[in-house]
């Protein structure tokens, strides 16, 4: 397996695929074109009710919130779950998204800044922390500048979502040459297309160690927590909300109020997300 690769699973047969990182490019595209024609052809499926692109990462969380929220108001919530790149550029691409949830500030502002989204309506809505998971059983650790990724993974990969698109990744790879790690683990870093990808080979064995949020280490009874990143060594994590420019109806703003209220504070917080005061 070649260096920095990065896995997939779109064979036939389930078996995974190694890609190079300048896969991206033509990944990006590839599901543009394909939202553009899903989109195009089921224009009416998507507008019977309120449609959400959130970070993968989100999911469990956001997908008891929403289920909260239909059954106090009756409305639908379609949840799109991918890496916060990817739905960036499908939402640049005019896919038909009413809010947008980000696992980090850039991709926002990317949007923001082509007019993609409606300033006034973005909120700080969530932050999180970094982990380093192992499969199975491990020993917790303290993970600083002296810990030795490369004899932990004792030839096997370091599971991280793509490292210059989505947000984990990006925030992984800071946080390992901001300790002085990176050079030395970068040739075992096995990608992925986001961050529950990740979460996923770790948990099935195929990496000994991986790097994701701490809200998705809590999902898989297959994985533990061998230590936090200290927040000094990459920025904070924080999902922006917002509505689409152009999707802005009642609903959209009922249910963007409504991920800031108590009860999805709650739900949130159970699931290890921190909140803002």
């Amino acid at each position: 397996m070649g260096t920095n690769s990065r896995y997939c699973s779109g064979r036939p047969d389930g078996r995974r695929r190694a890609r190079g990182v300048g896969y991206l490019e033509n990944l990006i595209g590839s599901l543009v074109a394909c939202a553009c024609l899903l989109f195009g052809s089921v224009p009416s499926a998507w507008a019977d009710g309120l449609t959400v692109f959130a970070a993968a990462s989100l999911k469990n969380a956001l997908d008891e919130v929403v289920a909260d929220f239909e059954d106090a108001t009756g409305d639908t919530v379609t949840v799109s779950y991918a890496g916060s790149s990817a739905l960036a550029w499908q939402i640049s691409h005019g896919a038909p998204a009413d809010i947008f949830i980000s696992a980090n500030v850039d991709w926002m502002d990317r949007l923001q800044a082509d007019g993609h989204i409606v300033p006034d309506t973005r909120v700080n809505l969530l932050g999180n922390t970094l982990v380093l998971i192992g499969h199975g059983a491990v020993s917790e650790r303290m993970i600083d500048r002296d810990t030795d990724l490369t004899e932990l993974l004792s030839g096997g990969r370091l599971a991280m979502a793509l490292i210059d698109a989505v947000p984990a990744g990006i925030y992984g790879k800071t946080a390992l040459q901001f300790l002085g790690l990176w050079d030395g683990v970068e040739p075992h870093v096995a990608q992925a297309d986001n961050v529950r990808a990740a979460l996923a080979l770790v948990a099935a064995g195929e990496a000994p160690l991986g790097i994701v949020y701490a809200t998705d280490a809590v999902v898989s009874t297959d994985i533990s927590v061998i230590g936090t990143f200290p927040p000094a060594s990459h920025p904070s994590i924080v999902y922006p909300a917002a509505i689409v420019a152009g999707r802005g109806n009642e609903t959209a703003h009922a249910f963007l109020e409504y991920l800031q209220g108590d009860d999805a504070g709650a739900t949130f917080r159970r699931h290890g997300f921190t909140v803002p005061e």
